[in-house]
Order: C-alpha cells, then sequence, then structure tokens
C-alpha cells in the first residue's frame, strides 16, 4: 500500500506533535506515524516541568539560563542552539499556555515556576525558580494539549505502524517504509519531506526509566545507511528513580525541597556540592548516589539505593504538587512519600547524542556540513547539540518544543518549494528481505537471552563510571552477541499483530545504538559530563573539545569508524579549562 503527503512526521511524542502542527499551519498535507496512539507516547512520562526565564517568581533572564544550559553540558554544548533555545521556550511556554495547557499557577494567577537542579540566577550564584509545571504531570499535559492541536489542523494519524526503512537515494530522502501491526501489511510513505521525532534508546540498559518502545529504531535505519550518529558516548542517568523498577522520581521532588540521604540519615549532597546541594546537575548526583553506595552506605536489602525524604514537607505539596510520583511511590513500593523515606538508584533516563542536525532540524550526513535534502530530526531522537556531555533538567521538554516547532516549519517550508522526488525502485525490498532473514534464521540463540546480556553488559560497562578495559571487553561483547543475533528467528509466522517480530527487529536496533555508544566512550579518553572515566579524571579541552560523529563501517561489520564535528562557541569561554572531578 502506498500514501503520498508532503511533510510526514516519525514519532507522535512532544517533538513530533510540535512539528506536525508547525508543518500543518503551513499549508501543507502532514502526516504522524506513531507506533502508540499518541497521548501514550513516552513524553508522558516526563514530570518536573518545563524550563524557561519567565521571571514569574523571582528575577530571571533568558541569559542566565544559556550559560546553566552550556555549564550543565559541561562545556560541550553548541553555544549558538543555547542561545537560540532559551530565547525560544520563553514564547513557546506561553504559546503552550495560550493553547490550553493547564499549567500551575501562581497566587496571581501566572505560570507557577519552581527550582531545579542546576538551573541558576547571575550565572551561578544560587538556585533560582525556572521549571513551569502542571503539578507533576507536565509531558502528559504537553501531549494532551499538542494532540488536540493537531486533530483540530486535520493532522492525518497512523498509529501502531512501526518504521522499518528510510528512503534515501542521491542525497534526498524520498519517504519510508513501516510495518502495520494490525494487519501485517507493508506501507509505502511517499514524501517531500521527513522529520523523525520518535524518541531514544533507554531500553539498551537494564534499569531505565525509559518505556519499552524506546529502542532508537530511526537511529539504527540511520546509522546503517553508512549515516553518523553525533555524541552517543553522552548518556545521562537520572539520580532518583524507583529503587529496583527505574520508574522516574522527577527532580522536581527535591525542587520542592526533597533531600537524598544515606543509610545513617546524613544529607549526603552537603559534602559533594555544598552551594546547591541537593540540586546539583544530574551528572554529579548521580555519581554522589552511586559513591555512597560503592562506599557501603547504601540502603534496602542490597544496599544499592539512597533514600530520598518528603517528611518534612507539608501533606498538601506532597500529595498536590508531587501527586503522581506519591501515587507510584505507593503503588510499586508500597511506601508513603508523607511519612516514608523512598528508596532511589540512578536510572538510565536520556541519550545526549543522535541523529546530528542544524538549528533548523535538517539532518547532517558529516561533520562539516553536509545534509540529507528533505530529511529533518528533532526531539530526543535528534542531535543539534543543546545539551551537549549532560542536559540540564527541564530542557528535555523545552528541546521538543523548540526545535520540534523550527523543524515542521522548515520542512513546511522546503515541502512547498520542491515536488514530489521519485521513488527508489522496489521501496520495500530491504523491509521484506529484513524480514525474511528474521523469519529463516536457525533459532538456535534466543532473542529474550541476547537482550538480558545486552541490558546486563551496557549497564556494567558503559553505565554512569566507565574505563577503558570494560568498554574494550563491551566492544568484544557487542560483537558477539550481533553475531549470535543472526541466528534467532520469529516463530510466529503470522502478520497480523505479530509482536515477536518487533521486539526480535527492535532488538537489532538496540544492538546498533549499543555499538555505536560504546565505540564513541571508548575512543573519548576523557571524563566530561555524563561521560565519566575511572582512567581518564580530567575534562580536556585542549584535545576533546569536539562531537564524536560515529559511523558504521559498511565494509567491515562489526567496526565503527569515528569522525569528529567542531562545538560552536559563542561567549561562555571563561570555564575552558581542564579540572579535576571532584566525587
Amino acid at each position: 500500500m502506498q500514501h503520498r503527503y508532503d511533510v510526514l512526521v516519525i514519532g507522535a511524542g512532544g517533538a513530533g506533535l510540535m512539528a506536525a502542527l508547525y508543518a500543518a499551519k503551513g499549508n501543507v498535507s502532514v502526516a504522524c506515524i506513531s507506533k502508540l496512539y499518541p497521548t501514550r507516547s513516552h513524553t508522558g512520562a516526563a514530570q518536573g516541568g518545563i524550563g524557561a526565564a519567565l521571571g514569574n517568581v523571582a528575577e530571571d533572564h533568558w541569559e542566565w539560563h544559556m550559560f546553566d544550559t552550556v555549564k550543565g553540558g559541561d562545556y560541550l554544548t553548541d553555544q549558538d542552539a543555547a542561545e537560540v533555545f532559551s530565547k525560544d521556550i520563553i514564547d513557546a511556554v506561553y504559546e503552550l499556555e495560550h493553547m490550553g495547557l493547564p499549567f500551575s499557577r501562581t497566587p496571581e494567577g501566572k505560570i507557577a515556576q519552581r527550582k531545579f537542579g542546576g538551573h541558576t540566577r547571575e550565572f551561578g550564584k544560587a538556585a533560582v525558580e525556572r521549571s513551569c509545571y502542571a503539578k507533576d504531570r507536565t509531558g502528559h499535559m504537553i501531549l494532551q494539549t499538542l494532540y488536540q492541536q493537531n486533530v483540530k489542523e486535520g493532522t492525518k494519524f497512523f498509529n501502531e505502524f512501526h518504521v522499518t526503512d528510510l528512503l534515501i537515494e542521491d542525497g534526498r530522502c524520498r519517504g519510508v517504509v513501516a510495518y502495520e501491526l494490525a494487519t501485517g501489511e507493508i506501507h509505502t510513505f511517499h514524501a517531500k519531506a521527513v522529520i523523525l521525532a520518535a524518541g531514544g534508546y533507554g531500553r539498551i540498559f537494564k534499569i531505565t526509566s525509559n518505556a519499552l518502545t524506546l529502542t532508537g529504531d530511526l537511529m539504527s535505519i540511520y546509522y546503517r545507511k553508512g549515516l553518523p550518529l553525533e555524541d552517543m558516548e553522552f548518556y545521562q542517568f537520572h539520580p532518583t528513580g524507583l529503587a529496583k523498577l527505574g520508574i522516574l522520581v522527577t527532580e522536581g521532588i527535591r525542587g520542592e525541597g526533597g533531600i537524598l540521604r544515606n543509610d545513617s540519615g546524613e544529607r549526603f549532597m552537603e559534602r559533594y556540592a555544598p552551594t546547591i546541594k541537593d540540586l546539583a546537575p544530574r551528572d554529579i548526583v548521580s555519581r554522589s548516589i552511586i559513591s555512597e553506595i560503592r562506599e557501603g552506605r547504601g540502603v534496602g536489602r542490597d544496599k544499592d539505593a539512597v533514600n530520598i525524604d518528603l517528611t518534612h514537607l507539608p501533606r498538601e505539596v506532597i500529595e498536590g504538587k508531587l501527586a503522581e510520583i506519591t501515587d507510584l511511590a505507593r503503588t510499586y513500593l508500597g511506601m508513603d512519600p508523607v511519612k516514608d523515606l523512598v528508596p532511589v538508584q540512578p536510572t538510565a533516563h536520556y541519550a545526549m547524542g543522535g541523529i546530528p542536525t542544524d538549528l533548523n532540524g535538517l539532518c547532517l550526513s558529516d561533520g562539516n556540513g553536509g545534509s540529507i535534502e528533505g530529511l529533518y530530526a528533532a526531539g530526543e531522537q535528534a542531535c543539534v547539540s543543546l545539551h551537549g556531555a549532560n542536559r540540564l533538567g527541564t530542557n528535555s521538554l523545552g528541546d521538543l518544543v523548540v526545535f520540534g516547532r523550527r523543524a515542521g516549519i522548515y520542512a513546511a517550508q522546503y515541502a512547498r518549494q520542491v515536488e514530489f522526488p521519485d521513488l527508489p525502485d522496489d521501496p520495500q525490498r530491504d523491509t521484506k528481505d529484513m524480514f525474511d532473514g528474521l523469519r529463516s534464521g536457525s533459532g538456535k540463540e534466543n532473542p529474550a537471552l541476547i537482550r538480558k546480556e545486552m541490558q546486563e553488559s551496557m549497564m556494567n560497562n558503559v553505565g554512569i563510571f566507565r574505563n577503558g578495559p570494560d568498554m574494550e571487553k563491551q566492544v568484544e561483547i557487542l560483537k558477539e552477541l550481533k553475531s549470535r543475533y543472526q541466528d534467532v528467528n520469529v516463530g510466529d509466522p503470522s502478520l497480523r499483530y505479530n509482536s515477536e517480530l518487533i521486539e526480535v527487529m527492535e532488538l537489532g536496533f538496540m544492538l546498533d545504538c549499543a555499538e555505536a555508544m560504546t565505540a564513541s566512550a571508548l575512543n573519548r579518553t576523557e571524563s566530561r559530563g555524563a561521560h565519566d572515566r575511572a582512567d581518564y579524571h580530567t575534562r580536556d579541552d585542549v584535545n576533546w573539545l569536539k562531537h564524536t560523529m560515529a559511523y558504521k563501517d559498511l565494509d567491515r561489520p562489526g567496526n565503527v569508524l569515528i569522525g569528529y564535528k567542531d562545538v560552536a562557541l559563542k561567549g561562555f569561554t571563561r570555564a575552558f579549562e581542564p579540572k579535576a572531578r571532584v566525587y
């Protein structure tokens, strides 16, 4: 079956819905393909807020937000992206309000704002109230609001479709191929412009806050075509996931006054970040928690967690502003934050790297400014280099709406100027070959075991703390797992609702993302942001103030080629000197 649209959006989370909305406002035909019903997309799990320098509670300025973004990214952030973002997010938040998003309010009726880790006033002097929020359901409210607006604008949705191939020929994107879960049919989508916004790949780790659908499909498909993935070594571990489960405990819980405590009840963040304590950036808090655990001060039966303490806060704050996480703790741990200390541990949370783009979302083909005509990306799938080596809290939702909007505007502008490109001959061939390969494997290997070994080994060897020998070992583990993957097969012969086929296909995508991440991390011989190496403790701006570009070696399977891209600098340079890590 074949479809034709001017602009095609892949993914219906915050970035995809914002891109689709603004493309539709550009007077072009728009369709959105999603693995899920749109309002079930993973953006709905974002709890804490969306940062913008509105100044509704305390004085604030976009320049301060820009500085915090650059500093939070450990100076690998492209500063032109940080400037565009810090300015545009202010208008974007007011725009969401005007669309009907039910933000929490100050007594004066303004959008409420609260403190959040890493957000400061006067370039780092003290914490500032910058996070705009809707209780602790901010992402959910963004999804609902943007979906309603897309329905109003006439965006066509194809739900429970899994994209299996990007149709790129002669440097131009011509559409995609997708598998329809309900019928088992393969569809070809012909488009003038395609926007990739399908989210991250956190399921490569054992403990993660990411939904089951976040398997890096489009990153892998892009990578398989010999195109680069940028800064894959930088993966953020959120410091507070519910112990054993990884379910996110919003940073807003610390913004409201929550305190991290070890087994003796000590507020240990005073030792690691004496100025802003529990509101330090996520990489610092995550490493601090792991240090406490490694030094024997963890809590719980396995001593592998620490406690978050809210018991000193008023009940109305806990059950009002933090209603969702309170319900999750009661449901999954049987603990009541009003009176109990809740055990938490770092959880794999967010990919700073991904498909490289320029400021307008156009996908880059190399580190020298080359691009793929008609192909755009936004959100966690993309790497506009806003987050650098470590994303600042609340900037994920801001990234979705700011760069999703820009991608939608520029994709529609491009689509109005061009004719439909010719489709490749037999556009479904590669998808059919992939499916045939999955069905015809020997079946000697169990894909569930391969997935388990990948997730556990990635957590152990390319997790919060890293070193060369462990990552060298992980390179070999992944080569073995990818070899074993060739001997799996799909036992279910049916076409309709073949979830086994989908899961085995997604495993292949995850193995690609893990391969690019591990090679990139092994190659970067410094510690910066979320990339912390025990064998290279210092940040090395002389040799490593540059972005990594990882390419799949199409001639030698299992090998990764590494290139680089310059960091865009624009004023915040005074902190550019090597510095030792403080644990």
